[in-house]
């Protein structure tokens, strides 16, 4: 798999459920710096990345660091689950603030290869839990619509055209 080759000022969200390679995929293709982490949030304010009742806080401060990334025209990639829309919208729209291209990288892995993955992690998430997260995938097509510059497909790492959907470039409307 080659990397993936993003402009050095875009934010890059990694989407997929838990166990779909989302952490492997970040060290092995980017610098650690490059990369903010859910989880690393989530250890930093609590001391421990499994405390869910961090969350809110560790999702306060990754948009934090990811909004002064953006805002210095640094390659930001956000590590997380990107799975609802809700969770996506924020970093489309602060780029666009900071008029900084958009890419989505779609970790659309088939589901038993995610649970055999998950099973074989340090942080083994319940597997119903995999099952209701892998259910919420979004499609290639949902991704361009929401206005995505860019959508990659991690298997494969090859750009994804939209299929008649127009998409704004730099900073432009959507």
């Amino acid at each position: 798999m080659n990397p993936p080759t993003l402009p050095a000022d875009a934010a890059c969200a990694l989407i997929g459920p838990p166990g779909s390679g989302k952490s492997t995929f970040a060290r092995t293709h980017f610098k650690p710096t490059q990369v903010v982490s859910s989880d690393f949030c989530r250890a930093l304010v609590a001391d421990d990345e499994n405390d869910q009742s961090a969350s809110a806080d560790a999702f306060d401060l990754l948009r934090h660091i990811a909004d002064k990334r953006m805002e210095r025209g640094r390659l930001t990639v956000i590590d997380a689950t990107n799975l609802r829309y809700a969770d996506r919208s924020w970093l489309l729209d602060r780029a666009r603030h900071w008029k900084r291209p958009c890419a989505a990288v779609l970790f659309d892995v088939p589901l038993s290869i995610v649970q055999a993955q998950n099973a074989g992690r340090d942080r083994v998430v319940p597997s119903d839990v995999v099952s209701e997260f892998h259910a919420l995938l979004p499609t290639v097509d949902q991704l361009h619509e929401e206005g995505w510059d860019m959508v990659l497909l991690a298997s494969t790492i090859t750009p994804v055209p939209a299929r008649g959907v127009r998409t704004a470039g730099r900073g432009g409307a959507r």
